[in-house]
Parts: structure tokens; C-alpha cells; sequence
């Protein structure tokens, strides 16, 4: 009797321990000896997709051609509070610019990497360009499918991911919901899937609602919100989340998806709230941690902020990111014994010349909070090395110039900033100054001006124009 398993139970313990490639390869031989094993093809299906599987429901990559050519008309000048793409429209007691950093579109910058959230929505081609894009999701992959019983559904998933042929899945899940008379919700969840990836979020929302009428589901409740903030309806989407914690109390992702929104809107007490909520459900939820802390740091609550990012730290959480946090943490709440050693080993965990940017970046914080120019002109100039388009170090760069006197070199270095960062006040205000220094009155106005969109409420700005246009009165 030999000892060999059999190859298909090696094949699923294979595919159970994520081995997708020597299942993939196992199955291709047991197809070559008996082609019509549907058990075969399901698993190599099923291998095939894993490979290249990322959660719909959490990605929103949003490509150059959707975000230029979107034909998805929406308010020019929607109601205070009821839009995420019109800069401004958001300002529901959130922090000013002045205290946290914000994105292109205008929201403050989040605790927590999620796709979309760093980039907001460019307004330009140039910007789209620049826009990073990234395929990471922040929510845990979901069996969201949970019905690789068939061969039917194993195949769409195949075409859906591995091959990612929208269309055919599209033909597939229509003839697969014509042939089950409509009554199966999840072949109208598929349906509705492949609309949105098609940008037809009107016929993805009636394909949803119709799941929900047949089978109420966490991840349809999910995916018709995604359409929702699609379609740059949050309100709709916040009441949908509500209507499925009414379903399903308590469930994380609903809460989350609530928190999410609120963030975004710029209404921090709110998403801090449901934050909460969350972690009472989940006390290891490390996306919540993360925003709690974050949103503690940036309202001036660096100890109650250093207890969060320490919690990460006890799950197993180590990163640079998480270093870097904490390094800062620990500056601003005076625990300068940790301060140096946390971003040391941020430097040493950093995967990439970005994130070692933003450790030598913070470092020159430091160096600045403690006096030391040189250090800190030497810090931003590390941080310039590691990433050419650094906008903050530029500008930060240039005010430590000007303090050596160094005008045109000051100025030079603003100009850049504010190119690459025109969504960011600080370069237009302090390019503004200087040009009102040195008697360039009409440059300093129009960067006065530029200040002012990206930032209406900050009074220096407006003192400025004022005072310039007082001089141009007078002329």
C-alpha cells in the first residue's frame, strides 16, 4: 500500500495552506489524465482566482479614464454636508488645514491607508497622473462569494478576477440569474458587480436593491453604499448602513462603512464616535485604533494618542508607519527618551524611499522643535533625497532659508512646492510673504489668492490681500 496521498485532498491542502500555484499545477495533471473532473476544475478555478483575488467591496480603484471622463453628472453646488467631491461643502466642525494636512480634495488626511483615501479626486489630468494608486484594501478579505459549491460560480469568479473580462461575466451571470428564474440573489449581487466595474451605477443600484428584496446580506448592504458614494450621495449611503445595523447589529463592517463616510465629510466627532462603536464590537480593530489615534493626535492629545498606537504595537502591529506615529507621539507629549529610538527603527523598517522620506521629514519636526536649524536643514534635505516630490519638505526647506536671508533660493523652493502640492495653503501664503517683502506686490497677490482657495479661513491670508489691496488702492 504506498504512502501517496491522494491528489486531489493534496491538491485542497494545497489550496487550504494558500499554496495556489501547486494546487493550480496539481489540478492541471489531473485534468490531463481525466479531463471531465468537475471536482478538478472547480479547485483550479477556485486556485486561479485566489491568486489575483482582491475584496470589490473595499477596493475603489478609480482609473485616469474614470476620473476624467466621468459622465456622472452631480450638483455644481450641492448643500453643505451632503457632498464628497466639492471641496468645501464638507466643513461640519472638522479640523482647519491649519492643524491637519488635507488631500487634494479637501478632506483631512485619514489615520489609516485606504485606496482612494490619500488621493480624493484629482482635478486635472496632470494631478490624475500624479495620483498614487495602489491595489491594498484595509478590510479583511471576506468569503464574500461564499458559494464555490458549483461550477457556474467558480467559473465567474475566474472570468471576473483571474481574467478580469467583465463583460463575459457579465453575459454569465445573466444567463445564470435567467436560468434560475431571478430568484437567486446572489447571481444579481454578480450582475450588480460587473455594472459598477462598467461605471453603470444607476442599473448596479436596481440590481442590488433587488438582492436585498430576496436575501438580506451584509456585503450587499456594502456594495449598494459603494454605489452610493459613487454617485457622491453620503447621506444615502449613511441611511443605507443604518437600515442594515437594523438587520445585523453590531456588525463591524456597517459601523466601519458609517465611520468611514463621516471621515470623509470632514465631521470628525462623528467617525471618532462610530470608531468607537466599532472597537467595542472589535476591540482588535486596527483600522478604528488607528483613526482614534490619529484624530487624538491632531486635536493637541499626543498621551491619549501614544496609549492607541502602543495598543497596535501589543497586537503585533510593526511597521514604519506605526514607528513613525509613535515617534511623534512621543515628541509632542515630552517622552524624548523614545523619540530618537522609535524613528531609528521607523528608518529601518522603511520598505520604500517614500516612507523614509516621511521619518526624515518628522525628524526635522524635531529638530525644529528642539532649535537646531542645521539638523533640521539637513533632515528635509534627506527627506528631498529619499523623494524629489515632497511637497512639505520643500516648504519647510524654504522658511529655514529665508531665515538665513536667502530669498531667491526661498523662493525657488516655495514655487515647487506649490506646484507640486497646489491643494496645500502653506506654500502659496509663505510665497505671498515674501514676494510682499521683497516689492513684488502683484506675484505676493496672486499667491495670496491661491492661499485663500485652498484655505478661506485663515486670517493671516486674509490680512495679506487686505493689506495689498490697500497698496494697489493707493497706486
Amino acid at each position: 500500500m504506498g504512502s501517496e496521498m491522494e491528489p486531489l485532498l493534496l491538491a485542497w491542502s494545497y489550496f487550504r495552506r494558500r499554496k495556489f500555484q501547486l494546487c493550480a499545477d496539481l489540478c492541471t495533471q489531473m485534468l490531463e489524465k481525466s479531463p471531465y473532473d468537475q471536482a478538478a476544475w472547480i479547485l483550479k478555478a477556485r486556485a486561479l482566482t485566489e491568486m489575483v483575488y482582491v475584496d470589490e467591496i473595499d477596493v475603489d480603484q478609480e482609473g485616469i479614464a474614470e476620473i476624467i471622463l466621468d459622465e456622472n453628472a452631480i450638483a455644481q453646488v450641492p448643500r453643505p454636508g451632503t457632498s464628497l467631491k466639492i471641496p468645501g461643502t464638507n466643513q461640519t466642525g472638522g479640523p482647519s488645514p491649519a492643524v491637519r494636512p488635507v488631500t487634494q480634495a479637501g478632506r483631512p488626511i485619514t489615520g489609516f491607508l485606504r485606496p482612494s483615501t490619500q488621493s480624493g479626486r484629482p482635478g486635472t489630468m496632470e494631478q490624475a497622473i500624479r495620483t498614487p494608486r495602489t491595489a491594498y484594501t484595509a478590510r479583511p478579505i471576506t468569503s464574500s462569494s461564499g458559494r464555490f459549491v458549483r461550477l457556474g460560480t467558480a467559473l465567474f469568479e475566474y472570468i471576473f478576477h483571474h481574467e478580469n473580462d467583465v463583460k463575459t461575466a457579465l453575459d454569465l451571470a445573466a444567463l445564470s440569474t435567467e436560468h434560475s428564474q431571478y430568484k437567486d440573489w446572489w447571481w444579481k449581487v454578480q450582475i450588480g458587480k460587473c455594472y459598477y466595474r462598467l461605471g453603470m451605477y444607476r442599473e448596479a443600484e436596481k440590481q442590488f436593491k433587488s438582492a436585498l428584496k430576496q436575501q438580506e446580506m451584509v456585503d450587499t448592504f456594502l456594495y449598494l453604499a459603494k454605489v452610493y458614494v459613487s454617485l457622491d450621495q453620503p447621506v444615502t449611503a449613511l441611511n443605507l448602513f443604518k437600515q442594515g445595523l437594523d438587520k445585523f447589529p453590531g456588525e463591524v463592517t456597517l459601523l466601519c462603512g458609517i465611520a468611514r463616510i463621516y471621515e470623509e465629510m470632514n465631521n470628525m466627532s462623528s467617525a471618532s464616535e462610530y470608531y468607537k462603536e466599532v472597537l467595542k464590537q472589535d476591540s482588535t480593530h486596527v483600522e478604528a485604533i488607528a483613526c482614534i489615534g490619529s484624530n487624538h493626535f491632531y486635536s493637541d492629545q499626543p498621551e491619549i494618542a501614544l496609549r492607541f498606537y502602543r495598543r497596535l504595537l501589543q497586537m503585533g502591529v510593526y511597521n514604519c508607519q506605526l514607528l513613525n506615529n509613535l515617534g511623534l507621539c512621543c515628541f509632542y507629549a515630552q517622552q524624548y527618551d523614545m523619540t530618537l529610538t522609535s524613528f531609528e527603527r521607523a528608518l529601518s523598517l522603511a520598505e520604500n524611499e517614500e516612507e523614509a522620506a516621511d521619518v526624515w521629514y518628522n525628524l526635522g519636526h524635531v529638530a525644529v522643535g528642539i532649535g537646531d536649524a542645521s539638523l533640521a536643514h539637513q533632515c528635509f534635505r534627506l527627506a528631498l533625497v529619499n523623494n524629489n516630490s515632497h511637497a512639505e519638505a520643500y516648504n519647510n526647506l524654504a522658511v529655514l532659508e529665508m531665515r538665513k536671508g536667502h530669498v531667491e533660493q526661498a523662493r525657488a523652493l516655495l514655487q515647487t512646492a506649490s506646484s507640486l502640492a497646489p491643494h496645500m495653503y502653506e506654500p502659496h501664503f509663505n510665497f505671498a510673504t515674501i514676494s510682499d517683502k521683497i516689492g513684488d506686490l502683484q506675484r505676493s497677490y496672486v499667491a495670496a489668492r491661491k492661499s485663500e482657495a485652498a484655505f478661506p479661513d485663515h486670517v493671516d491670508t486674509q490680512h495679506l490681500i487686505t493689506q495689498l489691496r490697500q497698496h494697489f488702492a493707493m497706486l
